[in-house]
């Protein structure tokens, strides 16, 4: 884990250096290699605190760890807005800032205590061992009231054995943890929401300045990071409520929610693209931000709920890596010159409709879902009755009767 968390670290100032000190082609390609890289290391950030926690406490710390996040990114819209409203700095200028913070983390990341051992590469062969025996007791050294126990049965607890690495029984551990985690519908209805979801917001929050800009010609009066600002800091307040509000509602009428809010999310992203005020964009991205924040909150923390002990990094990092992917798939499809090369309203408009086509695949889910459930109910009735009716009727004559 924690190792994972500084070579983060380590990727984000070099990312930020070849932003600042290159300007071909390549060297962007290659920064992209690398943030993708970087973004999905971010999920051991994490699962070092599910490492270090009881269970019964994974959703609050869900929250608070999705919201310190959010709160950092809301001092750097803070502070990157007053630095470029100010003329202090420009919008590059800013990558230094960046830069330094990338270096300070890396700093703080070797100062973290680490996970001793991975439950994957390393196993013991048994976690207590117990001894049962007799041991005599010196009368005379015991209290009167134990001077007639002449024997007593203690129990003695060994240390344990010392942790061994294990390639096979990781590859073994891994594929079982998978397979058990996927094999639960919640699981699966969550998770698949989460990666495509989180997909699409990685792509709409990265090229979100090239819209208010095609929006707003106007440098000067953009409120960029204003625009961040917000967000974050109203994502924050988002994913602390998700920490702690009961799950309850949200796993009965999960595909239902999750129809609701990939609808309102593609309606939002869809309106983006015709948008002529840069105002009604801010607002636009600001609330669809702050949706998708609080539901994946929300998904991390019923997710976690159906896990395996110490399984929710793979869970996690799966679901990173396919939103990832997706999101690669997005940029090849819509941006590159081998895809359709759109200008960002229309890519918005594209990004629009892929929330409202995974709306749709969610309402079909529930609508498929809502009538195999009503004919459940309406076949419960029926097969109850069958097996209440006697099988057979006595004979009604008084030829058997006792008096």
């Amino acid at each position: 884990y924690k190792s994972i968390i500084v070579f983060s670290a380590c990727l984000g100032i070099v990312i930020w250096s070849l932003l600042l000190w290159t300007e071909t082609l390549a060297a962007l390609q290659v920064v992209q290699v690398l943030y993708g890289a970087y973004m999905a290391s971010e999920v051991a950030y994490y699962t070092y605190i599910y490492a270090k926690i009881s269970r019964e406490k994974y959703q609050q710390v869900t929250g608070n760890t999705r919201a310190a996040i959010l709160l950092g990114r809301f001092l750097s819209g803070v502070i990157s807005q007053v630095l470029v409203s100010t003329g202090a700095m420009n919008v590059r200028d800013l990558n230094y800032i960046t830069l330094g913070t990338q270096a300070v983390s890396l700093l703080w990341s070797f100062l973290l205590p680490p996970v001793k051992t991975s439950v994957y590469f390393y196993s013991r062969d048994e976690d207590i061992k117990v001894t049962t025996g007799t041991v005599a007791c010196d009368t005379a050294a015991l209290p009167q009231q134990l001077q007639q126990q002449q024997d007593h049965r203690v129990e003695t607890a060994t240390p344990l054995p010392k942790a061994r690495f294990s390639a096979s029984r990781a590859v073994r551990l891994l594929w079982q943890h998978f397979k058990s985690a996927y094999r639960q519908l919640p699981v699966v209805q969550w998770s698949l929401w989460w990666a495509l979801a989180m997909a699409g917001f990685i792509q709409v929050q990265v090229y979100v300045q090239l819209l208010w800009h095609e929006i707003d010609q106007d440098q000067g009066t953009l409120f960029n990071g204003g625009a961040e600002a917000l967000l974050t800091l109203l994502g924050a307040i988002s994913a602390l409520a998700a920490g702690y509000i009961a799950n309850r509602i949200f796993e009965q009428w999960a595909l239902w929610i999750l129809t609701v809010c990939s609808g309102l999310q593609g309606g939002l992203i869809l309106y983006s693209g015709f948008a002529t005020n840069i105002w009604v964009a801010y607002v636009l991205y600001i609330l669809f931000g702050t949706l998708y924040l609080f539901m994946v909150t929300m998904a991390s923390a019923i997710v976690a709920k159906y896990l395996e002990e110490d399984s929710f990094g793979l869970i996690f990092g799966i679901n990173t890596f396919v939103a990832i992917g997706v999101q690669a798939l997005l940029t090849l499809a819509t941006i590159s010159e081998r895809g359709l090369m759109l200008d960002p309203r229309d890519q918005f408009k594209v990004y629009g409709g892929y929330f409202l086509v995974l709306s749709i695949i969610y309402l079909i889910a529930a609508i498929v879902a809502g009538v195999a459930r009503l004919l459940q109910l309406r076949k419960a009735p029926t097969a109850t009755a069958r097996e209440s009716s006697p099988a057979s009727a006595p004979p009604n004559d008084g030829a058997n009767r006792r008096p």
